[in-house]
């Protein structure tokens, strides 16, 4: 079993920058592939950003690219999910997943994560 616990939402102001963290149990977090969810009121959860077991890899939702970064510390069991430049409709509440997997992959769909964290809340105020 694998637990997840996110940290670092809040509320910040277009075009400002928040730094999400997300704490993983277990002592095998090299062997996760681990993604970040947003989940806005009313609409379905979307992919944001997946980051390989190594690091080496990453694949970001199109919205983001450019603003977003993603990265981990496998020493440090963690993955965070750095925000600039945030914009209004990045307002949700955000979710970290894992995957336990022996391959390099990227996963871009939440049917494809076996682990979810509680989330924590990004507020963007115009």
């Amino acid at each position: 079993q694998v637990q997840l616990v996110e940290s670092g939402g809040g509320l910040v102001q277009a075009g400002g920058s928040l730094r999400l963290s997300c704490a993983a149990s277990g002592r095998t977090f090299s062997t996760y592939a681990m993604g970040w969810f947003r989940q806005a009121p009313g609409k379905e959860r979307e992919f944001v950003a997946t980051i390989s077991r190594s690091g080496s890899s990453t694949y970001y939702v199109d919205s983001v690219k450019g603003r977003f970064t993603i990265s981990r510390d496998n020493a440090k069991n963690t993955v965070y999910l750095q925000m600039n430049s945030l914009k209004p409709e990045d307002t949700a509440v955000y979710y970290c997943a894992a995957k336990v997997t022996t391959t390099i992959v990227l996963l871009t769909t939440t049917r494809e994560y076996d682990y979810w964290g509680q989330g924590t809340q990004v507020t963007v105020s115009s």
